[in-house]
């Protein structure tokens, strides 16, 4: 009778439960967990599944602004080789503003007429700058061997590429919620550096103000310009990327055929190699998610 009494009395083990705060519990170490801890685990919630032909299509705004690039090359290499004189280039310059704020009117949504004044003004005063001070930028590096100019030219472009927005523009599109980037306005002043290295080897002055306005129209508005295209309209944008690829392709065939398979490459490269390499690593990527304290940003680290 004692020994029933004695053993319906004895302490019963106390059953783990799972806190937040509050230290160990009775009976437990601090590190325990029972049975029920991993019932909450979730694998691969957050992880999103791609399609190909949209990464494929996402890829023709990286390979339309490779083109654009490719294409200010030609004209310096063409101008450098005297094929392209400086009144093709101010005739090439005029052309190019011309449809340049024709696409924008039609492309942006009701562009106010301030905003487009706005535009004219800062521009006229950009093209009185830029022929005053031509001079001087033919002067610049005077005393800078051409072999270093080359190279310096050559690795600003890759850090301009390397840097570039290419999702957004480098000036503040019409109705645009957030400004250019840091590291896009890095890539803006790489290519701006590398356009005035090249000038600097031109014969004339007026084939500096030329070739400098030609690479500032290109570098400053192409980015807006195909940024308003592409949102108006994603057929126009895939449409106008095509036109600027079979350009740029019959452009460098007439250079040197070398050239042309090594431009054909690098856009087979970027627009179905990387997103077929993207598409197959989606398999390998394992994400777990459970009970435990997950780390979460309560603040956007961009501002």
């Amino acid at each position: 009778m004692e020994a029933s009494i004695s053993g319906s009395s004895s302490p019963t083990h106390p059953k783990w439960r799972k806190v937040v705060y509050g230290g160990m519990q009775p009976g437990f170490g601090d590190n325990h967990t029972d049975e029920s801890f991993l019932e909450e685990m979730i694998m691969n919630a957050n992880v999103v599944k791609r399609d190909l032909l949209k990464v494929v299509l996402d890829a023709v705004s990286i390979s339309q602004y490779l083109c654009i690039v490719a294409l200010v090359v030609l004209v310096w290499t063409y101008t450098l080789r005297n094929t392209l004189n400086e009144k093709y280039l101010l005739l090439l310059n005029v052309s190019l503003l011309g449809s340049g704020f024709f696409i924008l009117l039609l492309t942006a949504d009701m562009i106010p007429f301030n905003l487009l004044l706005n535009y004219l003004l800062k521009y006229t005063f950009f093209i009185t700058a830029l022929y005053m001070l031509s001079p001087i930028y033919h002067t610049l590096t005077r005393s800078i061997s051409s072999n270093s100019i080359w190279a310096l030219t050559a690795s600003l472009l890759i850090l301009h590429l390397f840097l570039h927005n290419y999702s957004g523009s480098t000036v503040k599109a019409p109705g645009a919620l957030e400004n250019p980037t840091l590291t896009s306005n890095i890539s803006l002043n790489a290519s701006i550096v590398a356009s005035l290295l090249i000038s600097s080897r031109l014969p004339s002055r007026l084939h500096v103000f030329a070739i400098v306005l030609f690479s500032l129209q290109v570098f400053l508005f192409a980015p807006l310009v195909t940024y308003c295209v592409k949102k108006r309209s994603f057929k126009l944008h895939i449409c106008f990327s095509l036109q600027l690829l079979v350009l740029t392709l019959i452009f460098a065939y007439q250079l040197h055929k070398l050239l042309f398979i090594l431009l054909l490459g690098i856009f087979v490269f970027v627009n179905l190699v990387c997103p077929y390499w993207l598409i197959r690593i989606q398999e390998y990527k394992f994400e777990i998610n459970g009970p435990w304290d997950e780390a979460k940003l309560c603040f956007n680290i961009t501002e």
